[in-house]
């Protein structure tokens, strides 16, 4: 299969997994972003302002590993947010970027993180196998300088290497894994996850 080839179909797994999360309501108006590493080290990601439940072809663009255009298409701003984490991590092979409401509520309640423990559902993450497990899912402040973000999640990585995920305060989720497929499955259960924190929180108070 030449590059080509290898682009389109990742392109179209890219729509599929933009349909799949629209159809959860996960990624309303224009919000979001995918992307998923192609073999020859480039990037497959959509590009900017379109709406990712109805994505085509022609909505997935390609960069290189410093969030260049190669193809002369407009990428989203928070395009260094997926190549800094491509940097980082070489077995990650795909990033998706919901606004999901969870994500966004949970993050008005813990400012700085939300602490996921004794979960059955923490089993879907690779690597972990019981759920007698704990995961941290760190909340970074929004800001409009996406580089000076992007080196606050750097930081925050060089000291915590197990991170699965993190929330841009008021804004969205950001969560990776090896393959679009296994990133889909974090991302669906992190929004349960989330659910279940946030209606805790809403029993607490009755």
């Amino acid at each position: 299969m030449n590059e080509n080839d290898v682009f389109f179909d990742t392109a179209q797994t890219l729509i599929d997994a933009g349909r799949f999360i629209d159809s959860h309501g996960w990624v309303p108006a224009t919000s979001g972003n995918f992307s998923a590493r192609l073999p020859n080290g480039t990037i497959a990601i959509t590009v900017s302002g379109k709406h990712k439940g109805q994505l085509t072809a022609e909505d997935i663009m390609r960069i290189d590993a410093d969030a260049n255009s190669l193809d002369g298409k407009k990428p989203s701003a928070e395009t260094v947010l997926h190549t800094t984490l491509y940097k980082r991590f070489p077995d990650v092979q795909s990033i998706l970027h919901p606004h999901s409401l969870n994500a966004t509520l949970i993050s008005k309640i813990f400012k700085t993180e939300i602490v996921l423990e004794n979960y059955e559902l923490l089993k879907a993450f690779s690597g972990i196998t019981t759920h007698e497990s704990r995961m941290v899912v760190p909340v970074f402040a929004n800001d409009q300088n996406i580089p000076r973000l992007a080196e606050q999640v750097n930081a925050y990585l060089d000291h915590h290497t197990d991170c699965r995920a993190y929330i841009i305060a008021g804004h969205g989720l950001y969560t990776w894994g090896a393959s679009v497929e296994e990133t889909l499955r974090y991302l669906e259960a992190l929004d349960f996850l989330f659910e279940c924190e946030l209606r805790l929180q809403g029993a607490k108070k009755q």
